[in-house]
């Protein structure tokens, strides 16, 4: 009989080699499969997408101005703006790109406030480098009506907010706007700017209310009004400007007063986030008023279609900066599956998640999910995003998918998990899992050994539990 070395009977054994490397991208597809729903039909009068995506494109004329000139220079060097109303970041040489453009240096940190908010431009340290979206612009109309409408979110950053009103105030008026919208939306044509301040009075009030869970003693009559009241006039011109200054609405002085209308964009992007909410009001899940672990939970028994319609509704009723801070709380804990799904949702928010999850990176836990959604956020296919990653990386998020298969899915799913593994065989796989050091790492390969219907396969998984539970090599 021929001597053979020890280690390949687990090497040559068929049985133990994966069926074919998957893409990782399989990996997270494991628990659920991509479905798609049709897209909804916008009202009757609603401009053909190619046309929203031209004025959108005329809206943010100065900022691909802006950008591709800062790509031509290589990587602009930047300099930090402060100051009320300014967007945490950086603009181009000021002088140079007003020279170059014939714009102002007013227009310039303008439009490059824009151009980051878009999407049109990226900052890596002190440099400037092009956008994804900035490459697909002349030819892709869905990629500049994302970046629009990641500015229309953003509006409130685009203006300078009034000086001397307290942030409490502005926060509030900006939570209330989307009322204002909806009021402009149903109108369809031009509202009063003094019927607006009424619903925004209205809505204030209402979110006050609804965070004041301790009655309040009366006021004395002399008492004074409660902080940014008699301010609402201000802010809500400072709103309409913002959104005016986007491309969302138009101001007519008019002739007794002003009116405000909203454009063709303006329009289509309110339909949508209402479209969003309803979509939510109206399913099964009905998920929008849950707290961000709870609608995960409830969208983890959804296809991937519905699901993301209940992520945008859920996010459509909240404030992005707090709702990507409870997507990403959620994915710092136990639950794996959770943690793919808060991943999941931020894919949703897109743009104005970007600084969040960039910071994530240094968490070893986020890490390979955050890699992932970098890439895709830059332009790379799903399907090709894994290739950011380490084998290491790789390996841990192998792990960490199977472990939320094995706490929410069926032994079927976890034993296809295993072909979607980088690794070639069983053997290199059980090595490298061993030494990525996951937490749930001994739970995993017991249930994979418990599930799979090969023996030897199954031998040899568990006495790679046993291993790394003991501390052996």
């Amino acid at each position: 009989m021929t001597s053979r070395k020890p280690d390949e009977p687990l090497a040559r054994n068929s049985r133990l080699r994966l069926v074919r490397p998957r893409s990782l991208a399989t990996a997270r597809r494991a628990v659920t499969t991509r479905r798609t729903r049709p897209a909804p039909r916008p009202p009757e009068g609603t401009p053909p997408r190619a046309e929203l995506a031209r004025q959108a494109r005329h809206v943010l004329a100065d900022a691909v101005r802006i950008a591709r000139w800062a790509a031509v220079e290589g990587g602009a060097r930047t300099a930090p703006r402060t100051g009320p109303g300014a967007v945490p970041g950086a603009v181009p040489p000021q002088e140079r790109a007003a020279a170059a453009l014939d714009l102002t240096p007013g227009q310039v940190r303008a439009g490059w406030d824009r151009a980051r908010l878009a999407g049109l431009v990226e900052l890596h340290g002190d440099t400037a480098r092009p956008g994804w979206r900035l490459h697909a612009w002349d030819r892709d109309d869905s990629a500049v009506l994302r970046g629009w409408v990641a500015l229309f979110d953003a509006w409130s950053l685009v203006h300078p907010a009034p000086e001397g009103v307290a942030p409490g105030a502005v926060a509030e008026v900006v939570e209330a706007v989307p009322q204002v919208l909806s009021l402009l939306q149903l109108s369809q044509g031009p509202v009063p700017v003094p019927a607006l301040l009424d619903l925004l009075g209205q809505r204030v009030e209402e979110l006050r209310g609804e965070r004041c869970e301790v009655p309040v003693p009366e006021r004395a009559p002399e008492a004074p009004a409660e902080a940014g009241t008699a301010g609402l006039p201000a802010l809500l011109d400072w709103a309409l400007e913002g959104l005016a200054a986007v491309g969302a609405l138009t101001l007519d002085p008019g002739a007794d007063e002003r009116h405000a209308t909203l454009t063709p964009l303006g329009n289509w992007a309110v339909w949508v986030k209402l479209e969003q909410i309803c979509v939510a009001a109206q399913s099964p899940a009905g998920n929008i008023e849950q707290s961000a672990e709870d609608m995960l939970r409830g969208c983890a028994r959804l296809t991937p279609g519905p699901a993301r319609d209940e992520y945008r509704a859920w996010l459509a009723a909240r404030t992005l900066s707090s709702a990507v801070a409870e997507l990403l709380a959620v994915a710092r804990g136990e639950d794996a599956l959770l943690r793919g799904l808060a991943f999941e949702a931020l894919r949703v928010v897109g743009a104005p998640a970007e600084a969040e999850v960039r910071a994530t990176v240094a968490e070893p836990p986020l890490r390979p999910y955050a890699l992932l959604w970098l890439a895709e956020y830059e332009g790379a296919d799903p399907d090709d995003a894994q290739e950011v990653l380490t084998r290491e990386e790789a390996t841990w998020l192998w792990v960490d998918t199977a472990a939320a298969v094995a706490d929410h899915g069926e032994s079927a799913l976890l034993v296809r998990h295993l072909d979607s593994a980088v690794q070639g065989t069983v053997p290199a796989l059980l090595d490298e899992v061993r030494a990525v050091g996951h937490p749930r790492t001994v739970q995993v390969l017991v249930a994979l050994a418990a599930a799979h219907p090969d023996p030897a396969l199954a031998k040899a998984v568990r006495r790679a539990a046993f291993q790394v539970h003991t501390g052996g090599a």
